[in-house]
């Protein structure tokens, strides 16, 4: 019974799952879930709390279990039994549970699902595939083959894609691509067999895996290129270069050239033939490529090139299929080795010579009748090598050289002179050989010598020095030493050397030395002077004459020349006093460049001589710099015109001082001053003070009313630039105007600022005003600023509502709730409305439409109307079926309205219906959804059950899914049960979390919803391989990049996360033979030990990538790629040449051939012989500066060179070190440098040759001549060197013995006079002189016939046959160019007839040639330009020119000596300088200003614009022409204007009015002029024309003639704009009129206008009279010099009478009339004027000018004076005012009676007052002491006092100096 009631009372266990109705675990097969891992965690509940017991029901694979308890009520389920998917996918199993109370065999049972996901454990194996494919290498793309792998795997892990790799890198050929588990393999390149013929592709398969471990299938095809018909031929085995005997017999085989088929895999047939190069001399098998001869050789023809010929062979591939046939070309040299074919030849046929009788042995005997003593052989080498000997000769003679090779000049000379005996043998005849050297067979020349022996003649002393060269310093003392003559004599005693005196020194400087006549010591025995000074004279020339026997024997002088050097004794000095240039603001140069030069008078090319420049003193001198060699003067950054200090001008100088500085010891230096005149550019815009302007006005603001007001400030140093104009550009909308000078804005007369008046409306304007500076046209410069002026509202309209209509309130709406805004609109801006309800105008109904009272239902106090905002609210719970219509009526008034006016309402009424409504949302059973899934989990997997109620009742709940599209599409939703599902392949790398929103919606209308958040993890598979994202398969180092230099990161990706995407570089490091290194991290591949490409080129790498590397490479669970990576080792140029040269000296002769090479050499170099760095090319850098010698690179070989002679060597013996540089190609490049010797020998094949005098010249010597004198210099050169080119002089003895008369110095051929001459006795002498050189082993020589005539001594000077004339130079034409030769002189000595003029007659400049212009010949007697002339400095200039037979001295003159006793020896010179067109116009006015009046006539001319050119005649003649459009500015009325408004006069420059004016038009006219010459040359200038009323015209009445006005008019101009600051215009001069219609020839009267600078707008009279005032006292000296007598309006034309009309006539009634009344007003005044007249005399009478009374002031301060006083604007004319009485003291002015002064108020009598008795000062002010007001206001005109002027802002615009009105 007790156990009946204990089971009874035991309650059952149940399992905790969390509503779930199936226990569902997914675990992955495999290692990824090991044995024992606890996989679950079970839990239960006992009521009765007894301890659970969990298990599993034994069934098929419940082993896979094992669990085990760990609490009373939990329990750990563990993997008992490793999982494997392939094997079994799903384990449906029943748990157990139990408390041990409900009986054996009874247990709670819960399922349990494992499902067991799959990973990636198998790789993909191929089908069977072809292993090997053939195709054609010019096959097009396109399929090949395909292959199929399969994967057991499922999913990604099944599917397989395929990659492609060619195992050398060719990855650009073919491709794989997946096409339905296939991979179909393409051909995708360009197969050429001749670069690779055979491929080797690896396929890979891959799985699809994103994540994980990647498996790969391998499969190996190998591609097999054929070969096609698309390659041209090639050489191979071709020798360069061959050898042949030029005596081969003909068909002689020269060499064999071999080309084969470019196309390996075809080999066609190849043909030869030769197609240029020697096709006469050879021929070429066609077949076999032999070339062989086929006409004779010869080596000596000179048609060939030295014995060589270049063939060029053309190989022919014999292709059935190309059109045309493939070819190729190589050349070969065949050169031609030498044979003895040529027989030694002699020039000429036969010789003819002569020698003297007393020769000495090895004197060489004078060949005759041109005759070429050389003999030639041109075989080569021994072939061309004889001998040359005599027969015939009796030894006397023998012939040198005895051999020679292939060309030899040759000398025979005396052998045995005792033999030559003129009276004994006269000529001999013998024959000179010319015989081969060769053994066998020699061949030899012969040809007759035939010698003529010539009678010979004697002795005497010389120098020991040719000539003395010796140097002085030019500030040297007496007794300094200058030199030291010697002379020598080989006689004995005293007519030898003992006997030698030094008798004579003679030359300029002469005196002033000491000769010792026993030592030959020359001395300073005076100071110099002038002599001495270097700068004057930097050479002196003198002879020193020496004599034998004491001094009366044998004479021979010697010329000694001394040199002044040079000390530091003048400092720099400049070309200019002052340099002046002008710098635009913000230019980086000059104007005009500034070159400061100075010039030192010290020796050129020395320290004395060398200036340096630098700026030493200046403000600014850090801002400029100077070269200090050329003295080119810069500004180093443009200047700030604004930083300067200055006034308002708008220029600034900048002063600087430059200094020029030698280098001498001490150095001297000086300085010279630099003015810069920096002038001001406009490049400031105006800058208003605030950003935008703000004002707000009510919108009944009157007209007028300033509003507000703008300023603006300019940052411009000078005026007009930084004067400021103001405008509105636009906005105003007529409502404002703003004044142009003060910025201020006002409402604008008669505007209405309503806005609810103004059309569109607006309560805001936005105004943009802009300020302007002064400057013109282009150059002005703005600024804008925005204002905006808001309309403030005046409350004055009545608000109106707008209609309510009809609104739909719920039935439940809750309180408080606003279901409708009140809005009534008032046209005003600030209006206060209050809005209530209106309970007598509403009404209610209900559902039937029945009228509900208010008693019955209060509705009124279910709504609450706000009466600020008019917010309708519900106040109370709303019951539908009471009331379903309301029409609630509802009231507004505005309590803003302006005070005093009725109440501002309006009414309106609403209709409110009351609505039924669903007010119930769905409600899901969990506020949120959390699940998790597996990456790749099947489609149709469950993934969640979303359940929503809704307790409405007829509610239908329908689900849908919100969140991003792309995540939607991966589940499916079931919209009707909730239940949501895979639909999409779900990847972790794309979608870690799926954060989706469902939404539950019910039926009602309107539908209610629910929303709910659904989060979904996806776990991570390892299910992707690495990729390498490296695409380079080859990389390129070179060969010394250092250990550890990265080369570049092989970069591999991975999908995965986690451990799966961590991806751990391999690389194979005994492929690298530790050159290269990996990092495991990052995969930076780097150098990690020294490359030698000479060692090894190229390295082949494997670089592997691995996911997953440290927890599963080791178990399989790691996925991999593979990457090949070729490493090219790039050279680098580390190696240099290797030059071998000979030691020895390379011996040639000076007849060596440049045809023969002279030497081969040979450079080797490590570096790669392919590329640049092992190619090396070879040149001579030094000892070849005559070129003799050159290096030809041997052709395709960059090893070897040969040097060879470019020019002829004769004559150029000796011995040259040539440098000779072997250079590799590469950079940078490598070289080395090694030293040549050629030794070139001399032949002595040169005899001596005269050069000066000319054979057979007739020399004239003075019959006075005295022992000693040198009679003339023979010079003879000799080609040779050494001795062999030593040329001594001797004289020939004659038979009537001319020759003891003169002696010669064996050494400089000076011929002196030995014995005294007699006229009478003899006249000629004829001798001569043998000039033999002392070459071995035979001398050489030549003989000099001279005649010397003795003529008589001059005894009077030279003079001329006319005083003077005339010349004519062109300017500019070439110094020397032009010239003409002055007449000669007449020679007044007796000449015999075979006397030249007694000696040469110089002439001198000696006045008029200061500036050096000019260069006179002495000799010639040619006048040149010596410098570049200028007719427009000078045109006319004038020379005197003196004749003189001192050719030595100049003559110098003083300017003041006359020259009358000279009078016959100088002629005038007058020369002019024709003029060229080298000067282009230049208008005297950059700008031209002027203007028209409307009321002138078409046609008229009223200015001229006028430019000036500096030629003449025609070349002056000027046109002018209009160019560009006439720019018309704040133009009106001048739009219909057809033509050019404007015509300039072609010849004149008058401007031409080309349309007729019209009263209203208005504006200004701009355009430009050019003015050109007849050569071109054209300047260009700005005309401004103003167009003006009449009545705008103002007239200055002057006392001067108008000629005088016209000359003076320009400065008075300029004056008085400088003045006013305005364009003032001269329109007029014309003589005066004077009131009653006579002329005053005296007196002009000037009519001119004036224009406003800065708007260009023409002033009226009345305010250029007003400037005028305002200015009196600067302008009074002004109007002094002019004369001004009066300044008024300029009077109107008088009326025709055509112009009278009827209204006229009654006009001029009436005017007659009040004239007649006011005539007798004025007479009656008359009286009463003449008393105020003397009471005004008498009161400036006693006036003083100046008050001293007050202490502390200045007597100079004007004295304030109550009343009336003089010098106001009262006085018309300037005599009327007694302050200017001073200034007019001539009578005619006293007794003008124009000058009436007593007409006047405020006049003076002339003589009342002169001087202040008081303090003795003039009564009359001196306006110098005051300056006029620069700050008045209210007036545009007073704004200008600043000096403003208005040309030099034109100027600035322009580039132009200065600004000239128009002239008339």
């Amino acid at each position: 019974m007790v156990a009946t009631c204990v089971a009874a009372t035991n309650r059952p266990p149940r399992f905790l799952i969390d509503g779930q109705t199936e226990i569902v675990i997914r675990l992955k097969e495999g290692p990824d879930t090991p044995v024992g891992n606890l996989i679950y965690r079970l839990r239960g509940v006992d009521a009765d709390g007894d301890r659970l017991q969990f298990g599993v029901r034994d069934q098929p694979g419940s082993d896979i279990f094992r669990i085990e308890s760990t609490s009373a009520n939990e329990a750990n389920v563990f993997l008992a039994k490793e999982l494997d998917r392939e094997i079994r996918d799903e384990y449906a199993l029943v748990l157990t549970l139990t408390d041990g109370h409900l009986g054996d065999g009874n247990f709670i049972t819960q399922s349990i699902l494992l499902l067991v996901e799959d990973v990636n454990d198998n790789e993909p194996v191929f089908k069977p595939y072809p292993t090997a494919l053939s195709v054609k290498e010019d096959s097009s793309q396109g399929i090949l083959t395909s292959v199929e792998a399969t994967d057991l795997d499922e999913g990604a892990y099944g599917q397989v894609v395929y990659n492609l790799q060619e195992l050398d890198g060719d990855s650009d050929v073919f491709s794989i691509q997946t096409i339905n588990g296939r991979g179909v393999i393409r051909l995708v390149g360009e197969l050429d067999y001749e670069n690779k013929s055979l491929y080797q592709l690896r396929i890979l398969a891959i799985d699809r895996a994103n994540q994980g471990r990647v498996n790969t299938g391998t499969a190996a095809i190998l591609v097999k290129v054929q070969d096609v018909e698309d390659q041209p031929p090639q050489f191979v085995g071709v020798t360069p270069v061959t050898r042949i005997s030029e005596d081969s017999p003909v068909g002689t085989s020269v060499l064999k050239v071999h080309a084969i088929d470019g196309d390996r895999g075809v080999n066609n047939r190849i043909s030869y033939s030769i197609i240029s190069g020697g096709e006469e001399q050879f021929d070429i098998d066609r077949n076999s490529g032999v070339i062989f001869t086929i006409n004779p050789l010869d080596r000596e023809d000179p048609e060939n090139n030295n014995g060589a010929y270049i063939l060029e062979i053309l190989a022919t591939e014999e292709s059935h299929t190309i059109t045309p046939l493939p070819t190729a070309m190589t050349e070969v040299t065949i050169i031609l080795t030498d044979v003895n074919d040529e027989t030694p030849q002699f020039r000429s046929k036969r010789y003819i010579c002569e020698v003297i009788e007393n020769a000495q042995q090895n004197t060489p005997i004078t060949f005759l009748q041109d005759a070429i003593p050389e003999v030639y052989d041109y075989d080569q080498g021994k072939n061309g090598t004889f001998e040359l000997y005599l027969e015939g000769d009796k030894d006397v003679f023998e012939v040198t050289p005895s051999r020679g090779v292939n060309e030899a000049s040759f000398l025979i000379r005396v052998n045995n002179p005792s033999f030559l005996d003129y009276e004994q043998v006269t000529v001999m005849n013998f024959t000179l050989i010319a015989k081969e050297t060769v053994l066998t067979k020699p061949k030899m020349s012969v040809v007759p010598i035939t010698v003529y022996i010539r009678d010979g003649n004697d002795n005497f002393p010389e120098f020991t020095e040719p000539m003395y060269d010796v140097s002085i310093q030019e500030n040297c003392g007496v007794g300094t030493t200058v030199a030291w003559i010697q002379a020598l004599d080989d006689d004995s005693g005293n007519y030898g050397t003992r006997g030698i005196r030094y008798t004579n020194l003679g030359g300029g400087i002469s005196h002033l030395l000491s000769l010792n006549a026993l030592s030959g010591v020359i001395t300073v025995k005076s100071p110099g002077g002038t002599s001495f000074d270097r700068e004057l004279v930097s050479r002196h020339f003198l002879t020193v004459e020496a004599r034998d026997d004491l001094g009366q024997g044998n004479r021979n002088t010697v010329q000694l020349v001394i040199n002044i050097e040079d000390v530091n004794d003048n400092a720099p000095i400049f070309l200019q006093n002052k340099y002046e240039t002008r710098l635009l603001e913000g230019e980086s140069d000059f104007e005009v460049p500034l070159v400061l030069e100075a010039r030192d008078a010290d020796l050129n090319g020395t320290r004395n001589s060398r200036i340096e420049y630098s700026i030493v003193n200046g403000d600014y001198k850090d801002n400029f710099t100077i070269d200090l060699t050329s003295g080119v003067l810069q500004p180093s950054e443009p200047m700030d015109f604004e930083q300067l200090a200055g006034d308002n001008g708008n220029v600034r100088p900048i002063q600087l001082t430059v200094r020029a500085r030698d280098f001498g010891i001490p150095p001297l230096s000086s300085e010279v001053p630099v003015t810069i005149y920096v002038q001001d550019v406009n490049d400031h815009a105006p800058l208003f003070q605030q950003m935008i302007y703000k004002r707000s006005i009510p919108e009944d603001m009157p007209g007028g009313t300033p509003v507000l007001e703008v300023q603006a400030f300019d940052s411009d140093g000078s005026s007009p630039n930084n004067q400021v104009v103001y405008r509105i550009q636009k906005g105003a909308g007529d409502k404002f105007v703003i004044g142009s000078e003060n910025g201020i804005i006002s409402v604008a007369p008669g505007s209405d600022l309503d806005p609810d008046r103004t059309n569109p409306k607006s309560n805001k304007y936005t105004l943009t005003v802009i300020a302007l500076d002064g400057g013109i046209g282009e150059q002005q410069l703005n600024a804008a600023v925005l204002v905006n002026i808001s309309i403030v509202d005046v409350n004055n309209k009545p608000p109106v509502f707008v209609e309510p209509g009809t609104i739909s309130v719920k039935e439940n709406t809750q309180v408080g709730t606003y279901v409708y805004r009140a809005v009534a609109n008032d046209p005003d801006n600030m209006p206060i409305l209050r809005y209530n309800l209106d309970l007598q105008n509403s009404i209610a109904k209900n559902e039937e439409g029945t009228i509900v009272k208010i008693s019955d239902y209060d509705y009124m106090t279910a709504w609450d109307l706000n009466p600020l905002d008019g917010m309708l609210r519900v106040v109370r719970l709303l019951d539908r079926e009471k009331v379903e219509i309301i029409r609630l009526g509802i009231v507004v008034e505005d309590i803003a309205a302006v005070t005093g006016g009725d109440k501002q309402t309006a009414s309106a009424t609403l209709t409110i219906i009351i609505e039924d409504e669903n007010d119930n949302n769905p409600k899901f059973r969990k506020p949120f959804y959390k699940r998790s899934i597996t990456e790749n989990t099947k489609n149709g997997a469950t993934i969640a059950n979303i359940v929503a109620d809704d307790v409405d009742k007829n509610r239908s709940i329908t689900y849908s899914l919100e969140g991003p599209s792309e995540m939607i599409k991966l589940v499916h939703l079931e919209p009707d049960t909730g239940e949501i599902l895979v639909a999409n392949k779900i990847d972790h790398e794309t979608y870690p979390w799926l954060n989706l929103t469902v939404k539950a919606t019910d039926s009602g209308i309107p539908p209610r919803s629910s929303l709910v958040d659904l989060f979904i993890q996806v776990l991570d598979e390892n299910d992707n391989n690495p990729y390498f994202v490296f695409e380079s398969t080859t990389i390129s180092v070179l060969e010394d990049t250092h250990p550890g230099t990265p080369l570049a990161v092989i970069a591999a990706r991975d999908s995965d996360s986690g451990e799966y995407g961590k991806i751990t570089y391999l690389m194979d490091h005994i492929a690298t033979k530790g050159k290269f290194s990996i990092n495991a991290e990052n995969g930076t591949l780097s150098v990690a030990d020294w490359l030698d490409r000479e060692t090894q080129s190229t390295y082949t790498l494997v670089v592997e990538a691995w996911d997953n590397y440290q927890f599963g490479y080791l178990s399989g669970e790691s996925r991999n790629a593979f990457k090949q990576i070729l490493i090219q080792v790039d050279d680098v140029n580390d190696n240099a040449p290797v030059l071998t040269l000979p030691r020895e000296c390379i011996t040639i002769t000076e007849f060596h051939s440049v045809r023969d090479p002279i030497m081969a050499i040979h450079a080797t170099d490590a570096d790669d012989p392919r590329l640049e760095n092992g190619q090396i090319v070879f040149e001579i850098v030094g000892g070849n500066e005559q070129e003799l010698f050159q290096i030809n690179q041997l052709p395709s070989d960059f090893s070897s060179a040969q040097i060879v002679s470019t020019k002829p060597l004769k004559d150029r013996y000796g011995n040259y070190t040539l440098t000779i540089e072997a250079s590799d190609l590469g950079e940078p490049t490598n070289s080395v440098q090694e030293d040549m010797s050629i030794c070139v020998t001399d032949y002595n094949d040169h005899a001596p040759l005269f050069v000066s005098p000319p054979q057979n010249v007739t020399i004239r010597i003075p019959e006075n001549a005295t022992v000693g004198t040198m009679v003339v210099e023979v010079h003879a050169i000799d080609g040779d060197i050494g001795p062999n080119g030593a040329v001594r002089y001797r004289l020939k003895q004659d038979a009537t013995g001319n020759w003891r008369t003169f002696t010669i110095d064996s050494t400089s051929g000076i011929i002196k006079l030995k014995h005294p001459l007699d006229r009478e006795k003899q006249k000629i002498y004829d001798i001569r002189v043998e000039a033999y050189d002392l070459g071995l082993p035979t001398p050489l020589s030549s003989d000099l016939d001279l005649t010397i005539y003795v003529r008589n001594v001059n005894h009077y000077r030279p003079r001329f046959a006319q005083s003077k004339m005339f010349v004519n130079f062109t300017e500019h034409s070439t110094p020397g160019e032009e010239w003409v030769k002055l007449p000669p002189v007449i020679e007044r000595d007796e000449i015999d007839i075979l006397d030249d003029p007694t000696v040469p007659v110089c002439y001198f400049i000696i006045r008029g040639n200061h500036k050096e212009l000019f260069d006179l010949d002495q000799d010639s007697h040619k006048l040149t330009l010596a410098k570049e002339i200028d007719r427009e400095i000078e045109a006319d200039h004038s020379l005197i020119v003196h004749a003189t037979e001192d050719c030595i001295l100049a003559p110098k003159y003083s300017e003041n000596e006359e020259l009358d006793d000279f009078e016959d020896t100088i002629i005038y010179v007058y020369i002019n300088i024709t003029d060229i067109n080298d000067n282009p116009p230049k208008f005297i006015n950059e700008i031209f200003t002027g203007g028209v009046t409307t009321a002138a006539d078409f046609g008229t001319q009223f200015m001229h614009v006028k430019a000036l050119d500096p030629d003449n005649g025609e070349n002056a003649q000027i046109s002018y022409y209009q160019v560009g459009d006439i720019q018309k500015t704040l133009s009106e009325g001048l739009d219909n204007l057809q033509g050019p408004p404007f015509l300039v006069d072609k010849d004149t420059g008058a401007v031409q009015l080309n349309f007729d004016p019209q009263k209203g038009m208005k504006g200004y006219f701009d355009f430009k002029v050019l003015a050109n010459d007849t050569g071109s040359l054209q300047d260009l200038a700005r005309v401004f024309i103003y167009l003006l009323r009449e009545d705008q015209r103002v007239r200055f009445v002057l006392r001067q003639h108008p000629f005088e006005v016209r000359d003076r008019v320009r400065p008075f101009r300029e004056s008085l704009a400088n003045v006013t600051g305005a364009i003032v215009n001269i329109d007029d001069f014309r003589i005066h009129e004077n009131k009653d219609g006579s002329v005053d020839g005296t007196k002009t009267d000037l009519y001119l206008h004036l224009v406003n600078g800065k708007d260009h707008s023409v002033l009226e009279v009345d305010e250029v009279l007003t400037l005028v005032d305002k200015n009196i006292e600067q302008l009074d000296s002004l109007f002094k010099e002019f004369n001004v007598l009066d300044t008024q309006p300029a009077e109107y034309q008088p009326l025709t009478a055509d112009m009278v009309t009827a209204n006229q006539t009654v006009f001029w009634l009436v005017s007659i009339s009040l004239f007649l009344g006011v005539l007798l007003i004025l007479c009656v005044m008359l009286c009463l004027t003449q008393r105020a007249n003397y009471v005004r005399q008498l009161k400036a009478a006693t006036a003083t000018a100046y008050e001293t009374t007050t202490p502390g002031e200045s007597d100079m301060t004007i004295r304030s004076m109550g009343g009336r006083v003089p010098n106001t604007n009262k006085h018309s004319t300037q005599g009327s005012n007694p302050i200017w009485l001073r200034a007019y003291e001539n009578d005619w002015y006293k007794n003008d009676e124009d000058q009436v002064s007593q007409s006047e108020r405020d006049s003076l009598d002339e003589n009342v007052v002169t001087e202040n008795i008081a303090n003795g000062k003039p009564y009359f002010i001196n306006t110098e002491h005051f300056r006029s007001p620069e700050n008045s206001l209210n007036s545009d005109l007073q704004a200008n006092q600043s000096k403003y002027n208005v040309y030099q802002q034109i100027e600035q615009i322009n580039n132009m100096k200065n600004l000239e009105t128009t002239e008339l």
